[in-house]
């Protein structure tokens, strides 16, 4: 008889995780995506082009991408050296280009140029995956989608909120324990704690809002209440004075 794969479970009480997300809420009321868009097409190859790069990269080469293309139809004139001309400064833009111009050209072709409020019909375009499709899902349609990325990864593990060993397991848990009152903004709030205290060498715990409630056992300590090293101190070379001769006779 074929045994049941063991279902993750959060290592949090259903009041410590009320409690956690109701911090990471008074900290950030209105959280949001840090990538600049101004549609849902403009969102999605702005999510895209994120992969293995940071958002602060990604804006400044689609403020001027945008500037000229900001529908399917203007990045499909636009070609893909033209678009490789403007994000030549993000990783893999050569690949990321690519698949820029055939999305578009789906999205022309399949949708008339929307962007459909579906996961499936999002993951069918050319460099768009799960995660992408749960950020446009969450950030454009205001669904409650939670995209694990690696600082979302972390934290689930690293809290206890929701362990897992991929993140589509992290991701299962997440949408199973997050109360509903906080699942629209549990995928910002989370992302954003990852990347500015729960740091992946080293987590700002002394910090952390919700470091109580937080399972990471080797907790960081404050690094100002750390005792100061005394400074050595350095004696000054005494001077040998050489002895008198006597003369001889």
């Amino acid at each position: 008889m074929a045994t049941k794969a063991k279902v993750a479970k959060s290592k949090l009480k259903a009041a410590e995780i009320a409690a956690l997300y109701a911090q990471l809420a008074a900290e950030r009321p209105d959280p949001k995506t840090e990538l600049d868009y101004t549609n849902p097409y403009t969102l999605v190859v702005a999510v895209a082009l994120s992969a293995q790069a940071t958002d602060v990269g990604v804006n400044k080469a689609t403020k001027r991408l945008f500037a000229v293309a900001d529908t399917p139809e203007k990045m499909v004139a636009l070609g893909e050296e033209g678009v490789a001309n403007y994000i030549k400064t993000i990783g893999l833009w050569r690949n990321k280009a690519k698949n820029v111009i055939a999305l578009s050209e789906l999205l022309i072709e399949k949708y008339g140029g929307d962007v459909p409020r579906n996961r499936d019909a999002l993951t069918e375009l050319p460099g768009v995956g799960r995660k992408t499709a749960n950020v446009v899902l969450n950030e454009a349609f205001g669904e409650p989608t939670i995209a694990v990325d690696t600082h979302i990864f972390r934290v689930s593990n690293r809290t206890g909120l929701a362990p897992g060993k991929n993140p589509d397991q992290v991701e299962a848990v997440l949408e199973r324990v997050t109360p509903d009152a906080y699942k629209k903004g549990a995928h910002h709030w989370l992302i954003l704690h990852g990347r500015y205290v729960c740091d992946a060498r080293k987590p700002a715990c002394w910090r952390c809002g919700i470091a109580e409630i937080c399972k990471f056992k080797t907790k960081t300590p404050n690094p100002a209440d750390a005792p100061k090293k005394a400074k050595p101190t350095t004696k000054k070379p005494v001077k040998k004075t050489a002895k008198p001769t006597l003369a001889k006779g």
